[in-house]
């Protein structure tokens, strides 16, 4: 429920729709690739609910469920990890020289792309990144760590993890020198 009484709908929920949409309309790529992500989130909450059942036992079946959906923000988590793996596959298929197979792993991600919410620019990221490591007080790469551990906070789900560490990184190296 938002702050006016109005429920929103979840990125779950729009997840869902869409795929009743894609359903409707015959798009392949779309259907499976949500059919992909949903089993994911569906798996991921079955971890959050069996965590939970071992913490609080005393939950009912019905507090159980409520508790185990995903936020947003998890699910957020999930879509980017299975970007993380279709980049990965992707690599993986053009040195193997398999085109078709990426071709098809790339298309699976732009569906997913479009429910992460808007990446932030390399420029922002080095923004971001430069008020960290004078928050933290880092000096040298090996304050790497501590800078990353504030940071993605501040950009999960908004950035490339790589691109993160590759921007501190960069930053930490030249304050070095």
């Amino acid at each position: 429920m938002t702050s006016n009484g109005v429920s929103r709908l979840m990125l779950k929920d729009k997840i869902q729709s869409d795929l009743n949409q894609a359903l409707k309309r015959g798009d392949e790529i779309t259907c499976s690739t949500l059919r992909m992500l949903l089993a994911a989130i569906l798996s991921k909450e079955k971890e959050k609910r069996y965590k939970i059942s071992k913490e609080e036992p005393e939950l009912t079946e019905k507090e159980l469920a409520e508790k185990s959906n995903l936020t947003d923000e998890e699910v957020i988590e999930v879509i980017s990890s299975e970007i993380k793996k279709r980049k990965e596959a992707i690599l993986g298929f053009e040195k193997g020289e398999r085109k078709e197979l990426a071709e098809k792993e790339k298309a699976e991600m732009e569906v997913l792309e479009k429910y992460l919410p808007e990446q932030l620019s390399e420029q922002e990221i080095k923004r971001i990144a430069k008020e960290v490591i004078e928050k933290v007080g880092a000096t040298e790469i090996k304050d790497m760590g501590r800078v990353m551990a504030e940071m993605m906070p501040q950009v999960r789900g908004k950035a490339d993890g790589g691109l993160v560490s590759k921007v501190v990184k960069e930053l930490l190296t030249t304050e070095e020198t």
